[in-house]
């Protein structure tokens, strides 16, 4: 079992701090929603690992969603350093994200490379099976 990466220890830190929050009702509201796209983008990193894209991609919109909701209004001074770590881990796990859809994209074009090999072995095939 892999131990938890730096950023990850720091976003579950700032997921505890921003459920833990205490303000009004609109500041407690915004630390939530933004517990919960850190929360979200941990899951869509784990299926980036597996390679679901798919599942990535279904979060995304939400996850946008919540976040364009949290950032309606003006963080409160008493959040604004949770907020700011917050940030940093979930732009932090963007870079993990992205890293392992950098990988995916490589393999999917060492697929198309080897597929256009096949098919021009195949057709070359052809072409000596062909001749008398």
């Amino acid at each position: 079992m892999p131990f938890p990466t730096p950023a990850a220890a720091e976003g579950a830190v700032a997921t505890e701090g921003l459920l833990a929050a205490e303000g009004s009702d609109a500041a407690l509201s915004q630390c939530r929603r933004l517990a919960r796209v850190l929360t979200v983008t941990r899951e869509m990193v784990a299926l980036a690992e597996v390679g679901d894209w798919d599942a990535v991609a279904a979060r995304e919109q939400d996850r946008r969603d919540d976040l364009a909701r949290c950032f309606k209004e003006a963080v409160s001074t008493e959040h604004a350093e949770l907020v700011a770590e917050a940030l940093a881990a979930i732009l932090h796990l963007n870079e993990e994200m992205m890293a392992h859809l950098s990988k995916a994209r490589d393999a999917v074009l060492q697929q198309g490379v080897a597929q256009v090999r096949t098919r021009s072995a195949i057709g070359h095939y052809e072409q000596v099976k062909s001749q008398p």
